[in-house]
Formats: structure tokens, C-alpha cells, sequence
């Protein structure tokens, strides 16, 4: 994965600083959805929505947002296919990486975001939100679904956590 500055997802804490924090990343095609985690990273709360314009301005925002908030390291998620397999959205995302790494010191790593827009989407119908609360919340409801996967699978050996397999 050097090809496009992704580390795994492993490898991302190991040089932070304690208390430093994670931002989760759910990367759209009009919308740029973030999550922080708390400075223990163990639980990810949605943050807010950057609107797209040009990824210049988008890189902008985002780094500005980091700094903000002590970030420490970013974790986006990579859109595969049901199958596994990579489609347009994963290049558009690997490409983001590509151009953003250059930008910012902060350590990135992917995380496997297949159904999270999905499975938020249908916990907003339960909750009965409305279709406009819904379009605005979505997407960084969206960046925290995917920076939890990353923090639980973070945790869990610390914490020896057992599998639905195990």
C-alpha cells in the first residue's frame, strides 16, 4: 500500500502521542463526512460535513479541522465492492490519499466501509428521521460508523476482546 501513503491500520497508533486523536473519514462525491474520536480512542462521535468543491479547498478544510482538533492520524473509509473487489469509488478514494498525503504529516489508514452509509441510513428510518435530517446527517454519522470498526479492531486486543467466532 505504499504506492498510495496508506499504512495499515495497525501500524497508525503506534507512533501517536497519547491523547492524540483519530478523525474518521467518509469520503463522498458532494460531501466529505468526519468523525473525531475521543483522546482515549476508543469512542468515535460524529463531527461534521465538509461540502466538496475542489480538492485543494477539501485538503484545506481538512487539515485545518485536524489541527483543530489534535488530531493525530486519519482513517478513511475505503468503499470495496460487496465482493471485495475495487471499483471506481475505491481509485477515487485511493487517489485522495495520493494527493493529500503530500499535504500533511498525519499518518492515514483505510478502513472497510462496505454498508456503513447503508446500515446508518436504515438506523435514521427506524428513528424515524426525516428524509432532509437524514441527508444532513448521514454522512458524518456515516465517518463515525467507520472510524468505530477501526477503533474497536484497535482495542480489542488490548483488551481481549473475543470475536462472534470465537
Amino acid at each position: 500500500m505504499a504506492q498510495d501513503h496508506a499504512v495499515a491500520l495497525e501500524d497508525l497508533t503506534g507512533g501517536l502521542k497519547p491523547g492524540a486523536r483519530l478523525i474518521g473519514i467518509d469520503l463522498g462525491t458532494k460531501t466529505i463526512g468526519l468523525a473525531l474520536s475521543d483522546p482515549g480512542r476508543r469512542i468515535a462521535t460524529p463531527l461534521e460535513t465538509i461540502r466538496r468543491t475542489k480538492f485543494t479547498a477539501d485538503a484545506q478544510a481538512l487539515i485545518a479541522i485536524c489541527a483543530k482538533h489534535a488530531v493525530g492520524g486519519l482513517v478513511i473509509g475505503l468503499p470495496l465492492n460487496m465482493d471485495g473487489s475495487e471499483g471506481p469509488r475505491v481509485q477515487s478514494t485511493r487517489a485522495f490519499v495520493r494527493n493529500l498525503a503530500p499535504l500533511t504529516t498525519l499518518p492515514i489508514s483505510y478502513w472497510d466501509e462496505r454498508l456503513s452509509t447503508a446500515a446508518v441510513t436504515r438506523t435514521l428510518i427506524e428513528a424515524d428521521a426525516s428524509r432532509a435530517r437524514r441527508a444532513d446527517v448521514v454522512d458524518k454519522l456515516a465517518a463515525a460508523f467507520i472510524l468505530q470498526g477501526a477503533l474497536d479492531r484497535l482495542n480489542r486486543p488490548a483488551r481481549g476482546w473475543a470475536t462472534e467466532d470465537e
